[in-house]
């Protein structure tokens, strides 16, 4: 074994008392759990809990992430945004399904939610503009509010014996279906 690879198994994990996900006892709607979480990273204080690895597809199969914040959730979705002619922007366009993945280290849970993206109203996207720290007093026309509508939703407890918890929501017509995930012995 390298020195680097003895190192990194000798670096401190999750915290020894980890709340619990029990896949018994989970809401029908997945937003009511991403909800509750969300705000308790919040509350204990975690640094930038609206953080999220956004993951778009390039060139139709090649998988791109980068760290966005989350601006606003509703009942249309999950919102960020970016310029229209970035990167991101050209792949939404090119094929509108992407992943937001929050990791709240202080507790041990992540959440992956996928879905569709789609862009909001030239106001809405306007107005984001006009918030940010930057605004000079100038529209940008390029500057697009997105939102992520959510088809799936993948919560993760982590567990201090790596056995993590996992439950999968999934949209079945107008509704939720949840399930825990499991992994194959081995």
């Amino acid at each position: 074994m390298s020195t680097l690879s003895d190192h990194l198994r000798s670096l401190p994990s999750f915290p020894q008392d980890l709340p619990v996900l029990d896949p018994e006892r989970v809401p029908e709607d997945p937003m009511d759990l991403f909800l509750e979480w969300f705000n308790e990273a919040i509350g204990a204080g975690n640094r930038q809990p609206h953080a999220m690895t956004f993951t778009t597809i390039k060139n139709g199969d090649t998988p791109v992430g980068r760290t966005l914040i989350v601006k606003d959730i509703d009942d249309r979705g999950f919102q960020f945004s970016t310029h229209q002619t970035s990167r991101k922007g050209q792949h939404i366009d090119q094929n509108p399904r992407a992943s937001m993945i929050f990791f709240w280290r202080e507790s041990g849970r992540q959440v992956r939610v996928t879905g569709n993206v789609v862009a909001l109203s030239d106001e809405e996207s306007q107005r984001d503009w006009e918030q940010r720290p930057s605004y000079t007093g100038e529209p940008n026309p390029d500057w697009r509010l997105y939102s992520l509508a959510p088809t799936e939703y993948e919560f993760m407890q982590a567990r201090e014996d790596r056995n993590h918890s996992r439950v999968e929501y999934t949209r079945d017509g107008s509704g939720w279906e949840n399930h825990r995930v499991t992994t194959p012995a081995g």
